[in-house]
């Protein structure tokens, strides 16, 4: 009892406490896993199962509510709150799908299981939204690195769901929903109580945090090698236990950092921490203008009152908007072109991959250029917008290896947002209203969704299908429809040079007082 209050007190507790929840958190990006269940058992048309697509897009990413939560709870206990809240809307959600789909209840209206995909995936705000601002919190010297590392791994949980599905449950997507409902429910209630505030300054945190990178590399190699032998090899049950087994040892070895830093450290209480210094720096007005009040604490509405917030919102209504639209067609995509169901279900597992690559390499990469050659963060927004355009033109080709190659672009470049969007916020709006303002920025990627999916993908896939058939087939059934996300994502690309503009001379300034090292 002793230890575990101990570590319950060491942020580098929290940080292993955090990444674990984060590896189970990503149920939404396994959509494609279990939504041809959800087709044939309800009896949907496309229209209608972009529609519960959709929701699930709201659930995921409208996470205001788990702001605020976040920001009116103090003393250190908020964290338990919002992880609390998150389990209970987790479980609810998939254990009525569960129920849903295996006729265990009458079989309810498309409205309601839109319900229930909206409150399971809700639920992945709350997880993202504790882990995300208690490790800014925790380590503000450093946050583009550890917003990358908590956004990769949560990239990386839908392969890593998927391969504990296949390792206990192949070929059964009714006991996927049923994992869904407990796994991810369980995961944050015995790890909530580390996932803690601790504003203290260590001077080797970079080096520990990197050493999370490294684990992060290697669970996402690990699993792309896997994803890509599963290709040329049918693995039999004892095996896929062996690989499930070897991911696990994998997934422990952060305790390694905690056991070093606990060994290691040497705190000198004398100095004022990082963190003090930090939210000193940011509670500054480094403009002295009112109407561009950046790099200080603003709450929501201060926020919203700004332009950048908006040219932000609109940049990321395009990138995430046409990503998620991808994400949620690629079993489809991938059907239409001739794809096995075990191909389209690689391509959702390899989506997870790129998505991580995307939220980590942009964290790091991002971090090490602000700090070491004074670049500017929103530039790289700019850079894979241009890169996720070209990826939406080559899906649209239909061309023999157009889907994969394409999915590589898309994936990385969405999963770039999710790491670049939350520490841009922080940097622009400042920590204490953190939670709140970036869950309300990520507001634009169900809008854009909602456009891009329901209105643009799933009506044209419904028009081109063929009277009387189930299924479209060609490459006529998605063309249109990438072709209009290539022009939109150029659209965010302009929007988002000028962003770069706007907040040019808020990064220099920004760069004299923030500390370097």
């Amino acid at each position: 009892m002793g230890t575990a209050v101990h570590f319950r007190r060491d942020k580098w507790a929290a940080m292993v406490a955090s990444v674990w929840i984060q590896c189970t958190s990503g149920s939404s990006y396994c959509f494609g896993i279990y939504s041809p269940l959800i087709k044939s058992t309800q009896s949907y048309d496309q229209s209608t199962l972009d529609s519960v697509a959709f929701f699930k897009d709201v659930g995921a990413n409208i996470g205001v509510l788990s702001g605020f939560l976040y920001s009116s709870i103090a003393g250190g206990k908020n964290s338990m709150a919002v992880l609390s809240a998150g389990a209970v809307q987790c479980f609810a959600g998939y254990f009525l799908m569960w129920l849903s789909v295996t006729g265990a209840v009458p079989r309810p209206s498309s409205g309601l299981m839109c319900f229930y995909m909206f409150l399971a995936a809700h639920s992945q705000t709350f997880f993202n939204t504790a882990d995300v601002v208690t490790a800014v919190e925790n380590f503000p010297g450093n946050r583009g690195t550890v917003v990358g590392i908590m956004k990769g791994f949560l990239g990386l949980s839908g392969a890593i769901l998927v391969h504990t599905y296949r390792a206990f449950f192949a070929g059964n997507p009714s006991s996927f929903l049923l994992m869904l409902s407990l796994l991810p429910t369980l995961v944050p209630l015995l790890l909530m109580f580390f996932v803690r505030v601790h504003h203290t300054d260590e001077g080797d945190d970079l080096n520990y945090l990197n050493t999370f990178s490294f684990i992060s590399m290697a669970v996402a190699a690990y699993l792309m090698l896997v994803i890509i032998g599963e290709d040329f090899i049918t693995f039999q049950a004892p095996i896929r236990f062996v690989i499930f087994s070897f991911l696990l040892v994998l997934l422990l070895s952060p305790l390694t950092v905690l056991l070093k830093a606990q060994l290691s450290k040497n705190e000198n209480p004398s100095e004022c921490s990082l963190h003090a210094k930090i939210r000193l720096i940011e509670g500054t007005n480094p403009l002295g203008n009112m109407d561009r009040r950046i790099a200080g604490d603003l709450n929501l509405l201060q926020a919203m009152r700004t332009c950048e917030f908006w040219l932000l919102f609109l940049v990321m209504a395009c990138a995430m908007g046409s990503g998620l639209a991808t994400v949620n067609n690629i079993s489809q995509i991938g059907t239409s072109l001739g794809y096995s169901g075990m191909e389209a279900s690689t391509l959702v597992s390899l989506w997870s991959i790129w998505n991580f690559l995307g939220r980590f390499g942009a964290g790091f990469i991002s971090d090490y250029f602000l700090r070491k050659k004074g670049c500017a963060r929103p530039i790289f927004i700019a850079i894979t917008l241009l890169a996720m355009s070209f990826g939406h033109a080559v899906i649209s080709s239909g061309l023999p290896g157009s889907l994969h190659l394409g999915s590589v672009l898309v994936g990385v470049c969405y999963g770039a947002q999710w790491s670049l969007m939350p520490t841009i916020t922080s940097e622009l709006f400042g920590i204490k209203y953190f939670g709140t303002i970036f869950n309300a920025v990520a507001v634009a990627s169900p809008v854009g969704s909602y456009v891009l999916s329901v209105r643009l993908v799933g009506y044209v896939y419904d028009m081109e299908t063929s009277s009387g058939a189930e299924a479209c087939t060609g490459r006529h059934c998605f063309a249109l429809s990438f072709l209009v996300m290539s022009f939109v994502t150029m659209v965010g690309f302009a929007v988002s040079l000028v962003l770069c503009c706007r907040t040019r001379e808020i990064y220099k300034k920004f760069l004299l007082i923030r500390p370097l090292s």
